[in-house]
């Protein structure tokens, strides 16, 4: 059982950049994927960004492709977004996912490894 616990939201102006953390308790392993979905009012829960906890398999969707960078520390268990060159289409809630799978050239949740989500706002 991994449970996971986002930080690092808050209001920016655009332009200005933000570093999420999601640290992860309990079992995880390292071939395992995890990393960032995002949802803004009205719209799905998109896939942003995902690595290993080996580091390896780092994908990313293309809109934050250079913008946005993943990265995973696993002896502290912990995983970073770090989001520079916020835009305000940046504007979601931000989850973490401990299980993500990719198949058919998307990459899928695993519904029992969700954060909590943390708000991010960028304002133009």
């Amino acid at each position: 059982q991994v449970q996971l616990v986002e930080s690092g939201g808050g209001l920016v102006q655009a332009g200005e950049s933000l570093r999420l953390s999601c640290a992860a308790s309990g079992r995880t392993f390292s071939g395992d994927a995890v990393g960032w979905f995002r949802q803004a009012p009205g719209k799905e829960r998109e896939f942003v960004a995902a690595i290993r906890w080996s580091g390896a398999s780092i994908s990313y969707r293309e809109s934050v492709k250079g913008r946005f960078t993943i990265s995973a520390d696993n002896s502290k268990k912990v995983v970073y977004l770090q989001m520079n060159s916020l835009i305000p289409e940046d504007t979601a809630v931000y989850y973490c996912n401990g299980g993500i799978i990719g198949s058919g050239g998307r990459y899928h949740p695993n519904p029992r490894y969700w954060g909590q989500g943390t708000q991010v706002t960028v304002s133009s």
